[in-house]
C-alpha cells in the first residue's frame, strides 16, 4: 500500500507543477453529487484495506478506498456499526467517499454526522504533501480540529488516504412503526416524539404514511412500540436501506432531485410539490416545478439550505454560493490545501468568484 500512495503523491506533485486539474474518484457512486469536474482521474479505489480495528475500544482506521460494504461485514461480525449510517448507492461506495460527501442516512439526528465520527485523517493535500491529522481518541487534540473540514468537502482539499472513525455497538431491538397521517400532522408528532426519551433512529414521512424506527433495549423498544401504536412493519430492515440508499420508487425520476436542509418544526413549502420528508422533518428530498432562485430564496427565508442532489434536464449549480465570512474561511482553508486549486476543481462551486 505504501507503494500505491507513493505513486498517488507523484501525481498530485505533477500535477501541481504543471497545474492540471485533478479528478478524484474512488468507487465513482457519488460522480452526479455538485457540479462536474473536468480533470485527470486521480485513482484512489485500490488504496484499500482496513489498518487497524479495535472492537473494545470501537475504533476503526482503514484507507480511503477500502469499499463501505467490506467495513459494514466487519463491523456486523462484531456487532458494530459506523454511527452515521452512510449511503452505499449500489454498493460502490468507499469509505474515503462516504466521509468526503459528508452524507449521512437516516440514523443522522440521533447518532451523528461523518464529522463527528472522525477521529483522524491522512490525507494528500494539492502539493502533493502527506499529511497527518487528529489520531485514534476523542479530545485528543487542542485548538481547531483540521480532520473535520474534510468531511463534505467533496475532495476540495485533500485526498483521504487513511481515516480514523469512532464506531458504536447495534442496538440490540429495532422495530418500524408505520402510521397513516397527512404532512404537518407528521411533522407535529414527530417533534413531540423527539421531545420525550423515544429510542427513536428514524423518522420519515411520505404520501401519507409516518415511519418511526425504534432501536435500543428490547424492553424501551416494545414498551414505547404499544405507546406510539401503529402498524409493525415486516421489512424493517429493507425499507430503511433503500432510504439510505436512495433505491424507494420516489427517488426513481429523470427530473431533477433538491435536498432542503431545515428546522425540523417548519411545515410544507410552496416550493415542496412532491416530497419526502427525512429527518424528523429536518431534510426534504423535493421535486419541484419551481426555479432554483425560488426555491433556494424560500428556504434561505425560514435559515434553511436548498441543493440540488441530483440534476434533471437543464442545468443549474448543486450549490449555493457562499458569502461573507464563509467565503472568506473557504478562500483561507483552499488556499492552504490546494493553493493552485487543482483539487476537483469547481465541484462545490466557481472558485473564481
Amino acid at each position: 500500500m505504501g507503494d500505491i500512495s507513493q505513486t498517488l503523491r507523484q501525481q498530485v506533485e505533477e500535477a501541481a507543477h504543471s497545474r492540471t486539474a485533478l479528478r478524484l474518484t474512488g468507487g465513482n457512486s457519488k460522480a452526479f453529487l455538485g457540479n462536474p469536474v473536468e480533470g485527470e482521474a486521480l485513482q484512489l479505489a485500490a488504496h484499500a484495506g482496513v489498518v487497524s480495528y479495535e472492537p473494545t475500544e470501537l475504533v476503526l482506521t482503514a484507507r480511503g478506498g477500502t469499499p463501505l460494504q467490506e467495513i459494514e461485514q466487519l463491523l456486523d461480525a462484531h456487532a458494530q456499526q459506523l454511527p452515521f449510517e452512510p449511503p452505499c448507492f449500489g454498493g460502490a461506495a468507499t469509505l474515503g467517499g462516504a466521509v468526503a460527501s459528508g452524507l449521512a442516512g437516516p440514523a443522522r439526528p440521533w447518532s451523528s454526522a461523518p464529522r463527528d465520527a472522525l477521529l483522524g485523517v491522512r490525507l494528500l493535500d494539492g502539493r502533493g504533501r502527506l499529511l497527518r491529522f487528529g489520531g485514534q481518541v476523542m479530545k485528543n487534540v487542542a485548538g481547531y480540529d483540521v480532520s473535520r473540514p474534510m468531511a463534505g468537502a467533496h475532495g476540495t482539499l485533500g485526498a483521504l488516504l487513511e481515516l480514523s472513525l469512532k464506531v458504536l455497538p447495534k442496538p440490540a431491538e429495532n422495530r418500524t412503526l408505520v402510521l397513516e397521517v397527512e404532512r404537518n400532522e407528521a411533522i407535529a408528532r414527530m417533534r413531540e416524539l423527539c421531545r420525550r426519551p423515544v429510542p427513536l433512529r428514524g423518522a420519515c414521512h411520505h404520501a401519507g404514511r409516518l415511519y418511526l424506527r425504534l432501536s435500543g433495549s428490547r424492553a424501551s423498544v416494545r414498551a414505547w412500540q404499544q405507546q406510539i401504536g401503529g402498524e409493525l412493519l415486516a421489512e424493517h430492515n429493507t425499507f430503511w436501506q433503500r432510504l439510505r440508499d436512495q433505491q424507494l420508487d420516489f427517488f426513481d425520476r429523470p427530473t431533477t432531485l433538491w435536498r432542503l436542509s431545515l428546522k425540523a418544526d417548519v411545515p410544507s413549502l410552496a416550493c415542496e410539490q412532491d416530497s419526502l420528508v427525512d429527518w424528523a422533518g429536518a431534510q426534504r428530498w423535493v421535486y419541484s416545478a419551481h426555479t432554483a432562485e425560488q426555491i433556494r430564496g424560500e428556504v434561505a427565508a425560514l435559515g434553511g439550505h436548498a441543493e440540488v442532489f441530483r440534476r434533471g434536464p437543464g442545468e443549474t449549480a448543486a450549490f449555493q454560493e457562499l458569502s461573507g465570512p464563509l467565503l472568506q474561511l473557504h478562500r483561507s482553508l483552499k488556499q492552504r490545501f490546494d493553493p493552485h486549486g487543482i483539487l476537483n476543481p469547481g465541484r462545490l462551486f466557481d472558485e473564481a468568484h
